[in-house]
């Protein structure tokens, strides 16, 4: 299992500070992932790492595809990768209803029929090979819809871009699992519990990668991790987002975490977290977050429990863990304790 390091939403900070990211090369990390939502965007972030940065991977953790046209999204990864010298992975996802339509502005459409189209063009793009033209049910190269001039015409990428970008889908429910295991070459889970998850997600990647005849496949969950030799105040610190996610990203009925931690057997927590969080006590929310769902999907407490729950993820199917902290004293004994 190998180490990766996620810097989160708002990764400016990391972006304007060289030490950070130069230091966590050193220590041996694999890649350093950063995502948006609607704050700051990821690609500009990741440029600016790896203008710092000589051997560190970058990954987008996610792109969001609604928010860029297929065509920005292969034109960002080419040169991303080409300005860091071959080092871009290519994380991608739906967001969710509310972001897509209520930020974006764009209808959320088919998520199976959309994913599938989306990187089905990028890797068209990137592979150069003829002119793109595409029709499907989300997207159609030359656009001959409502508003169309009809002067379009089929295009192919300027420059020579790498062909064979990795490409990593954020995925949670079924569903789309067996579709990121079917077409992508890696996947992004968030809340992955290493007991649970073979059981949960198992039978949709031996699904997926049976459609794909594909080998290998990286599964990189992100993992909250808090060293502090007080492990109460260590969960207490992860609780406030696990009920965000939990109880407030999403409407109710339409929460992939909520049913994420219910189909890990936490699902009376869950519809608790999601009453209170929906009632506006994020407080009692957090509070409500049991400290085993804690256990399970973060890393937590002192040194000698990291440590004893890194073994149980390196028995794991997880490929590479992408430890979700900016301090550095964290990231340094995750290094010294998964070698």
């Amino acid at each position: 299992m190998q180490i990766d390091v996620n810097i989160g939403y708002w990764g400016v900070g990391v972006g304007r500070d060289p030490a950070f990211a130069q230091e966590v090369e050193k220590l041996g990390y694999r890649c350093i992932w950063t995502a948006e939502a609607y704050g700051s965007d990821a690609a500009t972030v990741l440029a600016a790492i790896a203008a710092r940065t000589s051997t560190l991977e970058l990954g987008s953790a996610i792109f969001q595809m609604p928010a860029r046209t297929p065509a920005m999204t292969a034109m960002t990864a080419a040169t991303l990768d080409d300005l860091s010298g071959g080092r871009f992975r290519l994380g991608l996802g739906l967001s969710g209803p509310q972001v897509v339509e209520g930020w974006h502005g764009v209808p959320y459409g088919k998520p199976l029929a959309r994913t599938r189209e989306y990187v089905e063009i990028v890797r068209m793009m990137l592979a150069r090979e003829r002119p793109v033209s595409y029709v499907g049910s989300e997207y159609r190269l030359p656009f001959n819809g409502q508003g169309a001039t009809g002067l379009g015409k089929p295009l192919k990428m300027l420059g020579k871009p790498h062909p064979h970008i990795p490409v990593y889908l954020a995925a949670i429910g079924p569903r789309n699992v067996e579709l990121t295991a079917e077409i992508a070459d890696g996947w992004l889970p968030i809340f992955y519990s290493p007991e649970r998850a073979h059981e949960v997600f198992g039978s949709s990647i031996t699904a997926g990668r049976e459609r794909s005849g594909r080998t290998a496949f990286d599964i990189v969950p992100t993992v909250q991790a808090v060293l502090d030799d007080d492990i109460a105040e260590a969960r207490r610190s992860v609780k406030p987002m696990l009920a965000l996610y939990v109880g407030g990203m999403g409407a109710r009925g339409k929460n992939f975490y909520h049913d994420l931690a219910s189909r890990y057997g936490f699902e009376d927590a869950a519809n608790r977290i999601q009453d209170l969080f929906l009632a506006g006590d994020k407080e009692a929310a957090a509070e409500a977050v049991p400290d085993a769902l804690v256990d399970e999907v973060a890393l937590v407490g002192p040194r000698e429990a990291i440590r004893d729950r890194l073994e149980i993820w390196k028995e794991s199917d997880v490929t590479s863990l992408a430890i979700a902290s900016l301090d550095l004293s964290t990231l340094r004994a995750v290094a010294e304790l998964a070698s």
